[in-house]
């Protein structure tokens, strides 16, 4: 008989102290998540995760002193198991987008529904990255639309020239935001399969998670807003 799964340890970071104690409430309600410590700021953050190893960050953007994304790119770069997932007010936050590049596994709403909350923790503790197909998307075209790249056709070319042609289908499906089950329905593969795909393109291009393929695809211009 096996023992019961360890609870998914998380950590919230918010100056608003009513925002984190709203947060606490509703997870401290959810069977298998569990609060671990909080943090005001940025450099407290990166502090708390270095004494408790959460396995999700909830991170604030905008904080006095060491703001959000200067804390998500020091927990990222320091190797942490940590998945972060920001928190904003603003859907299209060019913080945010920052954040995304820097290694963060998504960002929520602070209006986020309570299930979906708690959906999007559980996804990114277990590996999952949280890409929400409507604001995730008008937030990289925004940003990534005002990116110089004058060698774009190059950058494509030396992109898909890395990958087999499964594989670039399966990079496309990613980029515009699909879930694994919903790339397995489109590309008639087994869910398994699309990991393994997905590993695989993670490895090629030394990213963190599937968030950073949905970057590199708008970055590069593989990907556009209508896709």
């Amino acid at each position: 008989m096996t023992g019961a799964s360890a609870p998914i340890r998380v950590l919230l970071v918010d100056d608003q102290e009513l925002l984190r104690l709203g947060f606490r409430m509703i997870l401290d309600a959810e069977p298998g998540i569990e609060v671990v410590g909080e943090a005001d700021d940025g450099a407290a953050a990166i502090r708390r995760v270095a004494e408790l190893s959460p396995d999700v960050v909830l991170m604030d953007v905008r904080m006095p002193g060491l703001d959000g994304l200067a804390a998500t790119e020091t927990i990222v770069a320091s190797g942490a198991a940590s998945k972060v997932l920001i928190l904003t007010t603003f859907d299209l936050d060019q913080y945010v987008y920052a954040a995304l590049r820097a290694g963060a596994s998504g960002f929520l709403l602070k209006d986020v529904p309570p299930v979906e909350l708690i959906s999007a923790i559980r996804s990114v503790a277990s590996g999952e990255a949280v890409i929400a197909p409507g604001a995730t998307r008008r937030l990289l075209a925004s940003f990534t639309a005002l990116l110089p790249n004058p060698d774009q056709a190059q950058h494509q070319q030396n992109l898909l020239s890395a990958l087999t042609e499964r594989e670039r289908d399966v990079f496309y499906q990613v980029a515009a935001g699909a879930s694994n089950a919903e790339v397995a329905v489109a590309l008639h593969m087994s869910e398994g399969t699309v990991k393994v795909h997905v590993g695989r393109i993670l490895a090629k291009f030394d990213l963190r998670d599937r968030v950073q393929i949905v970057v590199l695809g708008y970055e590069s211009g593989l990907i556009t807003p209508s896709a």
